[in-house]
């Protein structure tokens, strides 16, 4: 058995990477470039790019990272023509870098917070959503 708790105990472990990560707000902001060439994919690609657009992480992109989906859009595109593992593969690992699910946010320590207020909403008024959830969870 090791010693007894101490109370002046202290980690010596400490997370030296916790000061790196990133905290964006979800807004309705449309970020980025548009995708370059954009005539040349399909429907689905440029829904995909524009979703990178709007998601919170994307406000805090550089240029690489945009430059990143830029070279991704062709693979995606090729992937909604032809789905294989290998392009399906490839699109994930660079979409995990960038922070696209849950899990690569949580392991690249991005932290997304609500939006604080949304653009032209009153103040001191109830949106319909939240009423909505409310009246649900009062089960009317």
């Amino acid at each position: 058995m090791g010693p007894p708790p101490s109370e002046n105990r202290r980690r010596r472990n400490k997370d030296e990477a916790a000061e790196f990560g990133a905290s964006v707000q979800v807004d309705t902001e449309l970020h980025g470039p548009e995708l370059p060439h954009a005539l040349l994919y399909g429907p689905r690609t440029l829904n995909w790019y524009e979703t990178w657009r709007r998601a919170p992480q994307a406000g805090a992109f550089v240029p690489t990272d945009w430059q990143r989906l830029h070279m991704l859009a062709p693979l995606v595109d090729l992937f909604f023509l032809e789905p294989s593992v290998k392009l399906l593969s490839e699109i994930r690992l660079n979409e995990s870098l960038l922070g696209a699910t849950h899990a690569d946010r949580l392991r690249a320590r991005i932290k997304i917070e609500p939006q604080t207020s949304r653009p032209g909403a009153a103040q001191g008024v109830t949106s319909l959503e939240t009423r909505r959830r409310r009246k649900i969870a009062d089960g009317a």
